[in-house]
């Protein structure tokens, strides 16, 4: 274990967690299978299903940003984080294990971080392929509020163009 960047994930995240630990091994497993080197533009994707601790460690560790567009954010819920590496084709899917042990919060950390990585994830091929390469979108302006949008974020009703915001049948689950 790079114990120097694991440091550097616990100051980015401000602490150390269980959640941090499984994104750190996520990556450190991909990184290692898949001869990964740290995302300077969007060679590398990563697609995470949770919007959890261990995302941050992904951000530290690969270079994949929302920022950028490499880091792409698919609300599964899973505890899974698929890798893509764009200059070959390379992926690997990465999903947390159930584990039946009772462990402190402590225990579990340590767990996760001195294991195998094959012991506490099933590693598999992504059923779904790399994302497109981020683009760029025109900005709308919405018509209720005035506040610009991208256009795939827009919705028109009763003829006008509104923001996601203004957009009365927009919840998002809320």
């Amino acid at each position: 274990m790079n114990k120097e960047l694991w440091n550097k994930c616990i100051q980015f995240h401000g602490h150390d967690c269980p959640g941090l630990a499984i994104g750190f091994k996520a990556c450190e497993a991909a990184m290692e299978k898949m001869d990964l080197k740290f995302s300077s533009d969007e060679e590398i994707v990563c697609v995470t299903e949770n919007d959890a601790c261990g995302v941050d460690a992904v951000q530290v560790i690969t270079g994949c940003t929302l920022g950028k567009g490499n880091l792409v954010y698919r609300d599964t819920g899973k505890m899974a984080f698929s890798f893509f590496n764009r200059e070959n084709g390379d992926s690997m899917r990465v999903v947390l294990k159930q584990t039946k042990a009772e462990m402190s919060r402590e225990e579990r950390e340590r767990y996760i971080l001195e294991s195998p990585a094959e012991e506490i994830f099933d590693i598999k091929k992504p059923r779904f392929q790399a994302p497109k390469a981020a683009r760029l979108f025109n900005t709308i302006i919405c018509e209720k509020c005035g506040e610009g949008a991208p256009e795939h974020k827009i919705r028109i009703s009763d003829g006008k163009k509104l923001c996601l915001d203004c957009f009365e049948e927009y919840t998002r689950g809320w």
